[in-house]
């Protein structure tokens, strides 16, 4: 839903971000409407996951990575989605130092300070989570063991306080719940359809976060069979700036 623009020019991280959005554009046949990048310099086309990050069939395009890394460094993204290992309070991303692992960040950096809008993508809890959609709603079968949402991160990633301070657009996104990043922090704007803000979301954060004065619901759709219909979302959004 964050593809609110035609024509906008997006890059999708590892992780969740390229393994998923990438699909649910080729599924939504969204691929004439929005240009997909990857860091490693393909252009459009569907993006293969996995071990296999950075590669694609039927590319519009294909370039250098360091000439890739150029036009990233020159804001030539709209919106990027990337993965998170954790958040704090304070907007803070960690994605570079998860327990005793340290993958690095890549072109992670690069990336999320250049992008006009940034969007994090994350289940809510790790480690055991189990969920399952039905009629339009989401169920938790069973809660991950780690949780994302922490008091503070083990090392700064994405640093919320500069975002904040230069006006970029920022979001959270996770199966049950959206963030948005604002003055005073992560404000929840969204939850999903079948999810108890209680039970579900606040009883597995280290923080309590600000909730927006009009929480939404998530669209059901989201949790329905696909298609979702977002190609008529893009379109309308067209004609309503026209």
């Amino acid at each position: 839903m964050p593809l609110s623009d035609p024509g906008c020019v997006i890059n999708l991280g590892t992780g969740i971000p390229n393994d998923v959005i990438g699909a649910i554009i080729h599924e939504e046949q969204l691929g004439e409407q929005v240009t997909i990048t990857v860091e490693s310099g393909i252009y459009g086309g569907q993006q293969a996951g996995g071990v296999d990050f950075g590669i694609g069939r039927n590319l519009s395009a294909m370039i250098s990575h360091q000439d890739q890394m150029l036009y990233y460094n020159g804001a030539g993204v709209d919106i990027t989605f990337m993965g998170a290992g954790e958040i704090d309070p304070h907007g803070h991303v960690n994605a570079t130092r998860l327990g005793a692992s340290c993958p690095g960040a890549g072109g992670f950096i690069d990336i999320t300070q250049n992008a006009r809008h940034v969007v994090f993508c994350s289940s809510f809890t790790a480690k055991g989570l189990e969920i399952a959609c039905e009629h339009g709603a989401l169920h938790i079968r069973r809660e991950g063991e780690v949780r994302k949402f922490v008091a503070g991160v083990n090392q700064i990633s994405y640093n919320g306080e500069l975002a904040r301070a230069k006006g970029q657009t920022m979001h959270y996104v996770t199966e049950r719940a959206v963030f948005e990043l604002r003055p005073e922090g992560p404000v929840l704007t969204e939850i999903a359809p079948g999810i108890d803000l209680e039970r579900d979301i606040l009883a597995h954060m280290d923080f309590h976060p600000a909730i927006a004065a009009d929480l939404q619901v998530m669209d059901s759709r989201l949790f329905a069979p696909p298609p979702c219909g977002l190609a008529e979302h893009l379109s309308r959004n067209s004609s309503s700036d026209s």
